[in-house]
């Protein structure tokens, strides 16, 4: 029979998950969206948020074994309101950004947890003027690398496709005629994962972010090897 002692050994060796109760939470604050009730359960909001971060040191680890990261970041609860038409205090879900290593690795990955709304991304949300630039002028000559990778078995069994805002036209100096203007066009190039709660709060959850994002090692790393160079494939690190 299982002492009290041991029961609490397991509970610490058990790989960090995100629990139910910080779906109830979260529904329960996006009903309850004031200072007043979020004052009332500070404490609760304390239990549930440490939890979350734990997930997502647990996911910053998992990722490290394929990948070269150096820090990641969880986004504060409070809301800020001053230039938005909602004037709620709190966001009603949990998020982590995953940093890679500069200047040689580039591209980020996020992660989101919201009752009926949690999914993860990563790509370039939004990419310099320069950045931006070489990534066009590097479509125009060449787009195979991409679209091999758009075509690739690992990608397309995780996501359904780039996302992100993109023009209308051909941006200024690029011929709107071009085989590649659809990607041209593009001002972020960004994949999206959904998850239902039933996967969140699942025993598997983690390693199925771990091997989401994994399977954009192989894009990214492209995607660095032209933001570290120029036009003639020279480095720009040097």
């Amino acid at each position: 029979m299982l002492t009290l002692v041991d029961l609490i050994k397991i509970e610490v060796m058990e790989t960090p998950r995100v629990k139910p109760s910080i779906l109830d939470f979260l529904a329960a604050l996006k009903n309850n969206n004031d200072r007043t009730w979020f004052e009332d359960h500070k404490k609760q909001f304390k239990g549930e948020q440490a939890i979350a971060k734990t997930f997502f040191e647990h996911i910053f680890h998992l990722m490290n074994a394929h990948d070269e990261l150096d820090a990641f970041k969880v986004f504060r609860i409070y809301r800020d309101v001053r230039f938005s038409k909602n004037k709620t205090p709190y966001k009603t879900h949990f998020s982590a950004s995953f940093q890679r290593t500069k200047p040689k690795n580039r591209g980020g990955y996020y992660l989101h947890i919201e009752p009926g709304n949690s999914f993860l991304a990563a790509g370039f949300w939004g990419p310099s003027k320069e950045d931006l630039f070489r990534i066009r002028k590097e479509f125009e000559i060449d787009d195979a690398p991409m679209r091999k990778f758009l075509a690739s078995e690992a990608f397309t069994e995780v996501f359904n496709g780039l996302e992100g805002e993109e023009l209308k036209t051909a941006p200024k100096g690029f011929d709107r005629d071009h085989e590649a203007i659809d990607l041209i066009r593009k001002k972020q190039f960004i994949l999206v994962k959904k998850f239902t709660d039933k996967q969140v709060t699942s025993a598997s959850f983690s390693g199925e972010v771990d091997k989401s994002f994994r399977a954009v090692r192989e894009w990214f790393d492209y995607m660095s090897e032209v933001l570290t160079t120029d036009l003639n494939g020279v480095s720009l690190l040097e």
